[in-house]
């Protein structure tokens, strides 16, 4: 007999602290290859991290504010 497979939805907050540890991992390791890569690229890639992370706090901001509103 199979065993039933239960599937638990996921809390919003549990998606917000993916993407933050998902972040925090990608500049860590371009933090750790920066004395490999070019200059060039290690600005790059840490620009593009700092964007990241600017537009989701941007995003969660936007999210709270319409939360509380409603509230």
């Amino acid at each position: 007999m199979a065993a039933a497979v239960h599937h638990r939805s996921r809390a919003p907050g549990e998606a917000v602290v993916l993407f933050l540890v998902v972040a925090l991992l990608l500049l860590g390791i371009v933090v750790g290859a920066a004395s490999y890569l070019p200059w060039p690229v290690t600005l790059l890639l840490g620009a593009l991290i700092a964007v990241w992370l600017l537009v989701f706090a941007g995003r969660e901001r936007r999210r709270r504010r319409n939360r509380t509103r409603r509230a």
